[in-house]
């Protein structure tokens, strides 16, 4: 396989597709490559594989299923530089920031394969042995987004793989090239069947959600599509995991330090050009800091560099498709004719590419676009507030419910109020952090289920009660 090809992976081969489409720069917003496009039958021919390969996965001890996925971690470690580079083509951000997906990648993986399926006894000293045991399901769809294309499908893929299941992704079409070369590598270690990839957009996954040899479906991405999943999936009761939109709300209280926390909130709102699920999307500043942590966080924003992924200059890449750079684009406008008032930013960038400076927002309020739309890019809307249990009934008022997190000088006090938030993961003095071992998972519209950690792993099995005579 050269350079330049993309196939599939189905039964351990790579394969051509039907067809093909383009991959877009965008830097450019033109085309750099041509991936392989699957069909309905491809997909079924992937299932079928994936079937085949799941009896005798399932049954190979955790310690060699586990083998095999440190395998991989330090095969894609060999391959780093160059799966980073051609990240950063296809998704928009800096060389850096790629480095960085490609070794949290390879943290999570390692991270992710020490774990273990509990087996508990319950009840007491009479009667029957009672244990709860966990198995595999079967086989799991993977639907992928394009804000973290490689980490993300690692997020879903190998706690799949390590719970005994068969696997079949399908990546953005946005950008699926550097995780159809991570299944190549995958595919170096595992037997055949085990993980196959294709590709598509809406077509193969409403195929994937409605398939009878699919048990299991996770996905990562908006709340409309995750309901569709959910909707097609009922014919045969698949199991899912659903990590979808956020809107998430910080709240800054009156005691806090302006100077050490700007830079905190300044990364976990604009991170990835803002393309994150669980970024700071509301910031809710107490009247009495409001306007210093503002003119803060607009220098730090206005010194910024947002260029190219190649351009070694560059912080913040570009978004990553024009329906996005669109959406966001709207957002600003809507906001300026609802008299909110940029800082810095708010206009995009003429030229090639999907640029959008990081812009700081002010004079909005809940009821403006920019506030109650997950903006998914490089707007941040700073919104003033006299009380804090206001800003807590605003900040719950949204209908995502993914993260939030309470920022102060007095960490019993913000504590308290965190865990007030409805949303399914909490801050204090810091936001968006996540760890292999520790659940994530959105409340309300923002998801089911739980991904990472002990919890995330047992989301890729079937509990099993074991009675047993004494």
């Amino acid at each position: 396989m050269s350079d330049q090809e993309f196939p599939l992976f189905i039964g351990g081969k790579a394969v051509p597709g039907t067809g093909s489409f383009a991959v877009i720069d965008p830097a450019t917003g033109e085309a750099f490559a041509e991936c392989a496009l699957a069909s309905t039958d491809q997909l079924d021919e992937a299932v079928d594989a994936a079937r085949a390969a799941f009896p005798a996965w399932a049954a190979m001890p955790i310690e060699d299923r586990a083998a095999r996925l440190l395998a991989i971690a330090d095969a894609i470690e060999s391959r780093q530089g160059e799966l980073a580079a051609l990240l950063s083509r296809e998704q928009g951000k800096p060389r850096k920031s790629a480095m960085g997906e490609i070794g949290g990648t390879l943290y999570w993986i390692r991270a992710t394969a020490a774990l273990r399926p509990a087996i508990e006894r319950v009840g007491g000293s009479e009667g029957p042995i009672v244990e709860l045991h966990r198995r595999p399901l079967g086989v799991v769809g993977s639907i992928t987004p394009w804000n973290f294309p490689v980490m993300i499908a690692i997020w879903h893929v190998i706690p799949a793989l390590l719970a005994g299941n068969s696997v079949v992704i399908k990546p953005s079409p946005n950008t699926p090239l550097t995780t159809l070369r991570v299944v190549a590598i995958a595919n170096e270690h595992l037997s055949a069947g085990v993980f196959n990839a294709v590709t598509g957009d809406v077509e193969i996954g409403g195929a994937m959600s409605r398939h009878p040899g699919i048990d299991k479906i996770v996905f990562t991405g908006s709340t409309p599509t995750g309901r569709a999943i959910m909707r097609e999936g009922a014919a045969n009761l698949k199991r899912l995991t659903l990590e979808l939109g956020g809107n998430d709300a910080a709240i800054v209280l009156p005691d806090a330090d302006v100077d050490a926390i700007a830079p905190r909130i300044f990364a976990a709102a604009f991170g990835n050009s803002g393309q994150v699920c669980a970024a700071i999307k509301r910031l809710y500043v107490h009247e009495s800091v409001h306007d210093a942590l503002a003119a803060r966080l607009a220098e730090m924003a206005a010194a910024a560099t947002v260029g190219a992924g190649d351009d070694p200059d560059s912080q913040f890449g570009p978004l990553q498709n024009r329906k996005q750079f669109d959406y966001v684009a709207a957002l600003a406008d809507d906001a300026r004719a609802a008299g909110g008032r940029f800082l810095t930013g708010g206009t995009a960038t003429t030229g090639p590419g999907y640029f959008f400076p990081l812009s700081v927002l002010v004079d909005v309020t809940d009821g403006v676009r920019a506030v109650d739309e997950e903006q998914f890019g490089p707007i941040l809307p700073i919104v003033r507030y006299h009380d804090p249990e206001d800003a807590l009934a605003r900040a719950n008022a949204n209908d995502n419910g993914l993260g939030g997190s309470v920022w102060s000088s007095d960490v019993e006090r913000a504590a308290a109020l965190a865990q007030r938030l409805q949303c399914g993961s909490v801050w204090v003095n810091d936001h968006s952090t996540i760890s292999p071992t520790i659940p994530f998972g959105g409340a309300k519209q923002s998801g089911i289920g739980v991904e990472f950690g002990q919890h995330g792993l047992d989301e890729y099995t079937q509990l099993q009660t074991v009675r047993i005579p004494r």
